[in-house]
């Protein structure tokens, strides 16, 4: 019986732990951290062998192949102890893109992934489609199949995880645009960060697609230069296509048809950024042959993620915003551009080396006052300290909710929109996120 290691015991790699012993596998689970009880009750359950709290080489070592945690860098002891033994090691949507003969749809971008993968999936279920939604969202993609095989399984996934991948092919790729982002796990060099957001289509070919936003400078330089041979699809809010999906005249055009699919005007969503998710997603459901009727019903009608844009409850003839999910400047960015009031800007967390200069004028335009959230907001102050008159420094977001609250006038909006990552004060971007509006709820 051949042995499977697994580093790491997050969803992934509980899913992957839970696939591979379906298949045959002898697995070990090793973990460096602690293990959530949960995640260890179940493989525990399952006689799965694991350990916590250390990775003990020898066991390691024995692996005939190696899963890696999305959350662990290339370059730690462990990763590379194990290339220098010769032991082949992939991610985990790798391993279970080998157990399906699924139709799969992968959207990659540093910002609006999340949003397009559940829109596809929501175009594919309103249209009958057997489809499921995986990867970064919700279920693992090992942990899917674990429990199911869909005809379609729309995946979201990240950089981290494209970067271990040996023969991942989705059918249709979407690369929703590419952004500074995680630049502290790629050397402080954007090149790496984006050559790993391009693998997604390493093993594509001239039979799939390539989905992508034709208004990205980067995407489009990493395209130039880029050998792939797939189908080009691009989508454009700015500028009529002669191949692809497009705007004209506040109308969605599929370059295939005279018609247009609808007005924009009447997507459930709002802001521009949304407009490009739409896009997105209405051109892989056209490449699937969805009838039209489905895919307008569903633009129509979507509501969008937890912790994007989440409206939370208005007090006071003030609107509160969750939009703990924009991790990164260019997030924050699209929330500030589409606020209609002036807004009271919650922002900060554990920086990955953002360069805020391209949100000074949309902040000089939109935000009358700032709170910063995070242990250190000392490069937040610096930054701004010039454009907004009002800022105050916090730790906790219930003091941050309450100091928004004085500063926010009837008319006003208090937005949270970090634009840096949760890990200094919160679990993760959902932790703070619920946090957020327990706060507001109990203003």
């Amino acid at each position: 019986m051949k042995r499977l290691v697994i580093l790491g015991a997050g969803e992934s790699g509980v899913g992957a732990a839970l696939l591979g012993q379906q298949k045959g596998w002898s697995v070990f689970v090793s973990d460096r951290g602690t293990i959530e009880r949960e995640h260890e009750n179940e493989l525990r359950n399952l006689g799965i062998q694991l350990e916590s709290g250390q990775h003990s080489m020898d066991q390691i070592l024995q692996a005939d192949l190696i899963i890696k945690s999305p959350g662990i860098p290339s370059h730690v002891p462990v990763i590379a102890q194990a290339r220098q033994a010769g032991i082949a090691i992939v991610s985990e949507i790798e391993f279970a893109s080998r157990y399906t003969d699924a139709v799969l749809i992968a959207v990659t971008g540093s910002n609006g992934k999340t949003t397009t993968a559940t829109w596809i999936y929501d175009i594919l279920k309103t249209a009958g489609f057997d489809a499921a939604l995986a990867g970064n969202i919700g279920f693992g993609f090992s942990r899917l199949l674990s429990l199911n095989d869909p005809k379609y399984i729309v995946l979201e996934v990240s950089s981290f995880q494209l970067e271990d991948i040996k023969s991942f092919h989705p059918h249709i790729a979407v690369i929703t645009n590419i952004t500074p982002d995680h630049l502290d796990r790629y050397n402080y060099d954007f090149s790496q960060y984006v050559a790993a957001k391009m693998k997604i289509s390493a093993n594509q070919t001239q039979k799939d697609f390539l989905i992508f936003d034709a208004d990205d400078l980067a995407t489009q330089e990493a395209l130039k230069a880029s050998p792939i041979t797939v189908s080009q699809l691009p989508f454009s809010t700015n500028k009529v296509l002669n191949h692809g999906t497009y705007n004209q005249d506040n109308q969605i055009f599929f370059h295939s048809k005279k018609k247009p699919l609808m007005p924009i005007s009447e997507l459930k969503l709002e802001g521009q950024h949304n407009v490009k998710n739409a896009m997105a997603a209405a051109t892989v459901a056209n490449l699937l042959r969805v009838r039209k009727q489905f895919i307008r019903e569903s633009l129509q009608n979507f509501h969008g993620v937890e912790h994007r844009m989440e409206q939370v409850l208005k007090i006071n003839k003030v609107q509160y915003i969750n939009d703990s999910k924009a991790t990164n400047v260019n997030a924050t960015y699209y929330a500030l551009q589409s606020m209609k009031s002036p807004t009271v800007w919650i922002v900060g967390g554990l920086d990955k080396g953002n360069d805020y200069t391209e949100l000074f004028p949309i902040v000089f335009e939109k935000v009358k006052a700032i709170v910063c959230l995070g242990v250190d907001n000392k490069k937040i102050v610096e930054s701004f300290g010039s454009i907004v008159k009002v800022i105050s420094d916090t730790q906790c977001m219930t003091e941050a909710v309450r100091m928004a609250y004085q500063f926010a006038e009837p008319g006003d909006s208090v937005l949270l929109s970090p634009a840096c990552a949760s890990f200094d004060l919160f679990e993760d971007y959902e932790d703070r996120g619920r946090q957020f509006k327990d706060a507001v709820r109990q203003l």
